[in-house]
């Protein structure tokens, strides 16, 4: 089974900033249970080394963009406190030290309650204690962004590192904006433009397909109170570099763009 060698060997990639080629190439019926099954080993061997677990993200929920990354479905992955931050109020925001990283606006979550599958979109909007717009860094262990998708839940999803905005009060009036919003982002040479529904229909969800999925993950638990989810990104991730500013802007008053600056 590749769950032990791969976990090994993609938790000494991650820790040294290097990248490793895609599994599917040596196992081309790679499954996503499979893929999940790595990751578990692969959080297993952080939370023994003392990491934290800051909450989960959500990747490929943008169904736009699934052509782009040779993927056909959303995946998940864990987040931890070294990698989950405020931004802070100057905007400026060092890069981490990532294999090509890439930003995505997304929209963040955070639980006041623990959301269960058999909930409606409404139950789960009552566990939701703050809302919120950050920036996810995604970066690839695979040169170039090739991958299939149990290669990226093998890699734990993508995920970098998350920097949150303000958080704000949860309303109807502003999960329907989170459904309805359009989002423009800009960075030093191209402009993006988003939609809220494009995120498997809307960001609450992409939170339920989140909580159907978790289970496929072997020992992972619910989402507990104080987790953060960012819930995928809302136009296509695009590489970012430091020295570069990057900026959101939404089209409803609900919500609140962002300006940062990368250091």
């Amino acid at each position: 089974m590749p769950e032990f060698w791969a976990a090994d060997a993609f938790h000494a990639a991650f820790h040294g900033n290097m990248q490793v080629p895609p599994l599917a190439d040596s196992l081309p019926d790679l499954t996503l249970d499979q893929g999940y099954r790595i990751a578990s080993e692969i959080h297993a061997r952080r939370l023994a080394n003392g990491a934290t677990v800051a909450g989960r993200k959500i990747g490929f929920t943008n169904r736009t963009i699934w052509p782009i990354y040779n993927v056909d479905a959303p995946v998940w992955g864990w987040m931890y406190a070294s990698g989950v931050q405020d931004i802070p109020a100057d905007g400026a925001i060092p890069l981490p030290a990532l294999p090509e990283p890439r930003i995505e606006p997304e929209i963040v979550f955070g639980f006041k309650a623990s959301p269960h599958p058999d909930m409606d979109l409404t139950a789960l909007a009552a566990c939701i204690d703050w809302v919120a717009h950050g920036f996810e860094i995604v970066t690839s262990l695979y040169p170039g962004w090739r991958f299939t998708a149990p290669d990226a839940v093998a890699a734990m999803a993508m995920h970098g590192a998350l920097w949150v905005g303000p958080r704000l009060k949860p309303s109807p009036e502003r999960f329907e904006a989170l459904t309805t919003c359009g989002v423009t982002l800009t960075g030093p040479e191209e402009t993006l433009i988003g939609h809220g529904v494009d995120v498997l229909g809307g960001p609450l969800m992409a939170l339920h397909h989140l909580v159907g999925e978790i289970a496929r993950m072997p020992d992972a638990g619910p989402i507990q109170p104080g987790e953060v989810v960012t819930t995928g990104t809302l136009t296509d991730a695009r590489p970012v570099a430091a020295g570069q500013t990057w900026q959101t802007e939404f089209d409803t008053p609900l919500l609140q763009g962002l300006t940062v600056q990368f250091t």
